[in-house]
């Protein structure tokens, strides 16, 4: 099976439903942060590894403890996975910290204020026009 195909495409979306089920809704760790989403998954052509990457909405230390919770859960998650998903093999999941949604909010922040400072600095060359 290639990277890209349409069967791997499947796959990796049926993977990422399960697991953010999964993450969602079964695990009763208290380490992993309310505000976690699967962003995106990508499960090797052979199915023998999964990479799930991860994305939480808190500060540094909501972030890492997420993780840590993540990776000690990882054998229960690919039980339930493999009793959800009817695979071959079922993955090996690596979850990694996937950041670009909150670096997208900061950029747009920042856009924000840009606009903000460039707008009530032509409302103040408007005013002295006048």
């Amino acid at each position: 099976m290639r990277k890209n195909s349409i069967k791997n495409t499947r796959i990796n979306g049926e993977v990422m439903r399960e697991l953010s089920n999964i993450i969602r809704g079964e695990i009763k760790d208290p380490r992993i942060h309310p505000m976690t989403s699967v962003v995106t998954v990508e499960v090797a052509p052979d199915l023998k590894t999964c990479k799930a990457y991860i994305s939480v909405l808190g500060d540094e230390d909501a972030q890492q403890n997420t993780m840590k919770g993540l990776k000690s859960a990882e054998g229960y998650i690919r039980t339930k996975l493999a009793k959800n998903i009817n695979l071959r093999n079922t993955p090996e999941i690596n979850f990694i910290l996937d950041q670009s949604i909150e670096y997208g909010v900061n950029m747009s922040r920042k856009i924000d204020e840009v606009n903000r400072r460039d707008e009530q600095s032509h409302q103040k060359d408007a005013e002295d026009a006048i």
